[in-house]
């Protein structure tokens, strides 16, 4: 294979390197466009060709349905790991040995603590507010408490690093656990530093006063393998964010409050909570299932099947495929009577053996069963997005990271002006 690419411009022939990824992907080098052909550049709008780094984290194929973590299949880590373990590996490129899982879980619990004023910035916000909103807010909070870490020279102070990303995954939870209580009405308690990290969080959650909490292991199960399954997709939107934010050498705690905003949005992070929204629309109509399969066909219809086929995968979402049978353990464990989950199951069964969605590979992904799942649950569904966030942390960490100890450039898009040219001024009275 050549190791050059051309490119002819008005007659003007110029050669920039190959980039070969380890798993074979091709890249183009053209970093030096600009400076070697007298400023033109290129324009890719929503980057979907456009390779912002390398990375040695997240191997993503969707034409074949692969998704790895640091080489790890995802059907592997989801079906064996635990959420902690796949932090760890993320963010540091290996499983951890027990004495660095040890140390690792026991840090992040002794982080685990928030200052009270955070609380008073928590009790501030109307009962209007959405909880992604909240949770940004905090997020960037934080940096009010820790204002080194926006200071810190990582590349020479790994301990301070290190402290940082314990901080970032003791503090978070809480705050997401704190938001979902605020909202239920309960009191801002913290957890049990006995417990596993996620047996923690859903006791923080849901634990009521006065009240035994017990454990149920199936959704300690599935809220893991949930958390797995999110933990990193390569350069999506809030991945991307979080790196570009970070290329300013913003701290990580500011880093990450962009990455929740940018996950908020209904084609990104908020799919899951707009999949809910389309069920109780199509339960407040009736609840018949095949009408709205027939309008999601129709494309002068203006519905829209959510939960169904990924921008990515172009065949069947790896990740739904293992949740799917965490979902079906949930519903029948919880026997959860929910005309909305019924629709949703009726939905699921329509799809999987109609021959247009199956043709087109419109499968249930896994924004459809993480909906399912939060729901029979009890988690709200505005809600679903900041479960979202939360599994998303150690994507999140690592990518910040490893930018930062690359030294990555700031990030600094160009564009092609298309507005008016050069134009003189013209007093008021003239105009």
């Amino acid at each position: 294979m050549s190791k050059k690419a051309k490119l002819l411009i008005n007659n003007q022939e110029f050669d920039f390197p190959l980039v070969l990824g380890s798993e074979n992907e091709i890249s183009i080098d053209v970093k030096q466009l600009r400076s070697i052909t007298g400023g033109v550049t290129t324009i890719d709008p929503g980057f979907k060709n456009t390779a912002s780094c390398e990375s040695k984290i997240t191997y993503l194929d969707g034409e074949k349905g692969i998704l790895r973590y640091r080489g790890y299949a995802i059907e592997d880590l989801a079906n064996n790991a635990s959420f902690l373990e796949v932090a760890y590996l993320l963010i540091y490129g290996n499983l951890p040995t027990e004495d660095q899982y040890k140390k690792f879980n026991d840090d992040i619990k002794s982080e685990s603590i928030v200052d009270e004023d955070i609380k008073k910035i928590l009790e501030a916000f109307p009962k209007s507010a959405h909880p992604m909103g909240i949770l940004s807010s905090l997020t960037s909070a934080l940096t009010a408490f820790n204002p080194t870490s926006n200071t810190i020279d990582y590349n020479r102070s790994k301990a301070e690093l290190y402290e940082t990303i314990v901080k970032v995954l003791g503090k978070i939870p809480v705050l997401i656990a704190w938001t979902i209580r605020k909202k239920n009405g309960l009191p801002l308690d913290y957890g049990d530093t006995s417990l596993g990290y996620v047996e923690n969080i859903l006791k923080m959650m849901f634990k009521k006063p006065n009240e035994t909490y017990v454990q149920n292991p199936i959704l300690v199960n599935a809220l893991n393998k949930l958390l797995i399954l999110h933990a990193d997709h390569e350069q999506n939107c809030s991945t991307s964010t979080v790196r570009i934010v970070g290329s300013s050498h913003a701290g990580l705690f500011a880093s990450i409050s962009a990455g929740i905003s940018a996950l908020w949005g209904p084609l990104h992070g908020g799919a899951n909570q707009a999949v809910l929204e389309m069920l109780e629309s199509i339960n407040d109509d009736g609840g018949d299932t095949n009408k709205y399969m027939q309008k999601a066909k129709d494309k002068e219809d203006p519905f829209r099947l959510m939960g169904f086929g990924h921008r990515v995968y172009k065949s069947f979402d790896p990740r739904a495929k293992i949740i799917k049978v965490a979902t079906d353990e949930v519903l029948d464990d919880l026997g959860v009577v929910d005309p909305v989950l019924d629709i949703a199951k009726g939905l699921e069964k329509e799809a999987l053996s109609d021959k247009y969605f199956v043709d087109r590979s419109l499968y249930p992904n896994v924004d459809f069963y993480s909906g399912i799942i939060y729901r029979a649950m009890g988690i709200p569904s505005d809600m679903f997005t900041v479960m979202f966030a939360l599994g998303r942390l150690p994507g999140w960490i690592a990518q910040w990271r490893e930018m930062r100890l690359r030294n990555e450039p700031i990030g600094r898009p160009r564009q092609v002006y298309t507005g008016e040219n050069h134009r003189k001024y013209t007093p008021i009275s003239n105009r």
